[in-house]
């Protein structure tokens, strides 16, 4: 074996029993019968074996210890008369012949039962989080993001890529998030950032001559947390490959993702490849989002022409209609009501609804506004008796967003319509280059700026001599989805410097601002670069899928809270002022 112990409590077995053993553990449970008999639940790592103490010398051992201490335990296996078949060891017990504390727990009340953690505040799981971590359940995350990452380094091994890795100190750089800053002591004023992504040095890799890159990558972004996002910190399996394209890049991930899906995931059926491709104007016109949960059979229809001239607000001539016809709908009117609000909620609009009696009658919510067009509708949306249609309406973009929150809900809530136990894969591509900013009112970049434009420089051109409208030009960007969870963003790059400035012009930036903000690729762009494409699926969101985790907290050894807090160590903290004057800093009280 290894260590100070002969076997670990999950080892033992009936075939051991007559053997003296060495355990170490912590002691998880004690239960005493009478002066000097006691059942004591040893834990490591791997499991628990039960002890029976039957003597006064080792109940003296035991007597003065708080559950949670570890403790060594020599003594001989023997078959137990009341069997466990739930437990790994439930066919012995081990009887001991010495105890000895190897580190006291010295608090007689711990802040959560062990092993009932999970449904402990929060709060107390961050703070205590070495304890939170004792649960074998919540260690079981820790083990599985373990062996995910393990297999996702063997299989872009073998896939011919080369792990490197790229600096954490780097400079600033407009990727879209807020920066972490460091504070340079040799350069007064000057700040180092920390990485958002690996973005521009495996660009510059493949700019350099190597062919495939990949590592799993930390990367670190100043932005709020969400159920899928966790604050501060998070990994990624980041990739890129020379004189590669789209389809090259969808192979590589294709081929290594299923095979680990099927085997870590909580469900054990993955998409096949190819994984389905959605034009991005198509997610979001047929499921009202650009992460279509795919597992759910339901789609929008646009029913704006067939409610034309009716005489009803949502209705009015500019606004887009989208239906979501749900067939075999048995839900009642008080859990229609719950929905209805649970997607304003989540979209910012109430949605509408109306039913198709198994009389054929349109009836509830909107119907007496349909009533005059009855045939139309059961018509044109292939209405069949039990049928329960969903309504949004809106600018375009707000009804069809409403409409994805309320086929996700309905989805969920009506059997039938959601293969639930499987990971559905699907590729969103031909994401729109450009956009009007919400803030500026101008033109800007909708996603990556690196991204190659589909039409290259000519496409641009005519965009700039007023041929072709800006916001109709794609780019060669892509999302994988997976069970309606954005995985990963990638692109084919934007390798010519040409087309770089040219790309760049289109948002109000010349050649010098692409100089400035983009020195090293730029100039490494203008010794000839190869054509290259890449892409970093999330490792935090992978895990957090396969271990089927509703919160990307629970996969993750030492997260931090909604509020980017470490309460366990209580980061960020305050420091000293010599501290501060070594780099150059003063704190400013806000007026």
């Amino acid at each position: 074996m290894f260590q100070s112990r002969t076997h670990t409590c999950n080892e033992l077995k009936l075939c051991n029993v007559g053997e003296h053993v060495k355990l170490v553990g912590w002691m998880e449970n004690v239960r005493t019968v009478g002066n000097n008999f006691a059942f004591v639940v040893l834990r490591d790592f791997y499991g628990t074996t039960q002890i029976v103490v039957e003597s006064e010398e080792m109940m003296n051992c035991i007597k003065p210890l708080n559950k949670e201490s570890t403790i060594s335990v020599e003594g001989v296996v023997r078959e137990r008369a009341s069997k466990n078949p739930k437990q790994a060891t439930g066919d012995i017990e081990v009887v001991p012949e010495k105890i000895e504390v190897l580190g006291r727990c010295r608090y007689n009340e711990l802040p959560f039962e062990i092993n009932r953690s999970r449904e402990a505040d929060e709060t107390a799981r961050l703070k205590y989080r070495y304890l939170d971590l004792r649960n074998p359940a919540v260690k079981q995350n820790i083990v599985l993001r373990c062996n995910v990452v393990a297999a996702l380094r063997k299989a872009m091994t073998d896939h011919g890529f080369l792990e490197i890795t790229t600096p954490i100190l780097t400079a600033s750089s407009p990727e879209g998030a807020r920066d972490y800053l460091v504070p340079a002591r040799k350069h007064p004023g000057k700040f180092y950032a920390l990485p958002q992504a690996p973005q521009q040095f495996k660009q510059l890799l493949m700019t350099a001559g190597f062919d495939r890159y990949f590592q799993i990558a930390p990367c670190f972004r100043d932005e709020d947390a969400r159920g899928d996002r966790s604050p501060g910190e998070f990994y990624q399996l980041d990739m890129e490959m020379a004189f590669a394209g789209q389809d090259d890049v969808f192979a590589i991930l294709e081929d290594v993702l299923p095979p680990i899906f099927a085997e870590y995931g909580k469900y054990h059926v993955a998409s096949k490849p190819p994984f389905r491709r959605i034009a991005y104007l198509d997610a979001m016109d047929r499921y009202g989002s650009d992460k279509p949960d795919l597992r759910i059979d339901l789609e929008l229809t646009d029913m704006t022409e067939l409610v034309s001239g009716i005489d009803f607000a949502p209705f009015a001539a500019g606004n887009t209609v989208k239906a979501i016809v749900v067939s075999d709908c048995a839900m009642a009117r008080k859990a229609i009501d719950k929905l209805c609000a649970e997607v304003e909620v989540q979209a910012g609009s109430k949605p509408m609804w109306f039913r198709l009696d198994e009389k054929g009658e349109l009836v509830g919510g909107i119907s007496k506004f349909l009533q005059d067009r009855k045939d139309a509708v059961i018509e044109a949306l292939h209405l069949t008796p039990g049928c329960f249609v969903g309504v949004t309406a809106g600018k375009k973009l707000a009804a069809q967003k409403t409409g994805g929150v309320m086929r996700k809900l309905l989805g969920a809530a009506v059997p039938g319509h959601m293969d639930a136990e499987r990971y559905e894969f699907c590729w969103i591509v031909d994401f729109p280059m450009y956009e009007i900013g919400e803030e500026s009112g101008e033109l800007e970049f909708c996603h990556n700026p690196f991204s190659m434009p589909n039409g290259g420089l000519e496409i641009l051109e005519k965009a700039e001599r007023g041929e072709v409208d800006p916001l109709s030009i794609t780019a060669f960007q892509y999302d994988l989805v997976c069970n309606g969870v954005e995985l990963s963003s990638g692109a084919v790059r934007n390798h010519d410097p040409e087309i770089m400035i040219k790309a760049f012009e289109m948002v109000r930036l010349g050649e010098a601002d692409v100089k400035s903000k983009f020195p090293a690729m730029y100039n490494a762009f203008c010794y000839g670069a190869p054509p290259h494409a890449g892409i970093a699926p999330g490792v935090d969101r992978m895990v957090m899928l396969l271990a089927g985790e509703d919160s990307i907290r629970e996969i993750i050894p030492f997260p931090m809270n909604k509020n980017a807090q470490d309460i366990m160590m209580g980061a960020p903290c305050a420091v000293e002022q010599k501290q501060l004057d070594e780099v150059h800093i003063r704190i400013v009280d806000e007026v």
